[in-house]
């Protein structure tokens, strides 16, 4: 049997919770694991559930059927296959931490997506890619040329069917018109230093004022720049014995996990947006003994 998975979005009110689990339960499905927020702040109500089908009960019909459930509570919601794997484009610079990580944990099974394409604004990691039998684009991108970069971007996205976009470290800022196209399907990564430590050498600024807390994080991208709504977040302690290069190999190494992190909360539809922030569930046990890879 496999796990499936039902999100629910929508106003809390009583009754929610008794619904869906009778719904299931109804049409011989055993819930495996269970997770629900309550936003006393905001009135909304958020809930996801594994389940496993005993009685061999297809994912359409069960969407179908769960309509008379959903509407009394005008309900938001999507089953999802647990056999389904999400079409993912990663998109990288010149820093390839984080695209080195997800390649290794994507190839060790850790992180199960399909990764439709690779791009970059430069050809650094081509041959990295192509050695690993994915697809390569570099997308050169300057100032004159930047729509046109763009429609290109999205041409590669829409052509792979990609159902996620992931920032490893891309240094070009992308379009308002793409970032609301786009809207909770695009993920980024920074350090955490900003606003404190902006522009070039973040890491050298940080050490010179002797910080004492390297972070990162990583959240969906918006139109404001760095500051959509956060998915996962880490730090590392440093001390004034490191060294600034210190700095940058201890930061380097929490945004690949914290990356790595924030993609497994979404591919298994572990988050959802609250406003300007998100309700994450944590996982099963077991179901990411990666999640602290080093």
């Amino acid at each position: 049997m496999s796990d499936h998975c039902l999100t629910v979005t929508c106003r809390s009110t009583r009754g929610i919770v008794a619904a869906v689990s009778t719904y299931l339960a109804e049409h011989g499905c055993n819930i495996t694991d269970s997770s629900q927020f309550d936003d006393q702040e905001t009135g909304n109500f958020f809930m996801r559930i594994s389940f496993a089908s005993e009685t061999g009960a297809e994912i359409d019909s069960l969407r179908r059927d769960f309509e008379s459930v959903a509407r009394p509570f005008d309900m938001q919601y999507a089953f999802h296959s647990g056999e389904d794997r999400m079409k993912v484009v990663i998109m990288v610079s010149r820093f390839g931490h984080c695209l080195n990580d997800l390649l290794y944990r994507w190839r060790i099974g850790a992180l199960p997506i399909d990764i439709v394409a690779v791009i970059s604004n430069h050809m650094d990691y081509q041959k990295v890619v192509v050695n690993h039998d994915l697809p390569f684009h570099c997308v050169k991108v300057t100032k004159e040329n930047k729509p046109k970069a763009e429609a290109r971007l999205m041409e590669i996205v829409e052509d792979t069917g990609a159902d996620l976009i992931v920032l490893a470290r891309y240094m070009q800022v992308l379009s308002d018109q793409m970032c609301r196209k786009m809207s909770g399907r695009i993920i980024n990564i920074h350090h955490s230093f900003l606003p404190s430590f902006k522009g070039a050498n973040p890491y050298k600024q940080a050490y010179e004022k002797g910080v004492k807390l390297i972070g990162a994080t990583s959240h969906y991208v918006t139109a404001d720049l760095d500051e959509g709504p956060i998915i996962e977040q880490d730090v590392v302690r440093v001390t004034h014995a490191q060294s600034a290069s210190d700095y940058v190999t201890l930061g380097r190494d929490v945004e690949a996990q914290v990356l790595s992190r924030a993609i497994h909360a979404h591919i298994h539809r572990r988050v959802f947006l609250n406003g300007a922030k998100t309700v994450v569930f944590p996982a099963s046990p077991g179901s990411y003994a990666s999640d602290r890879m080093g």
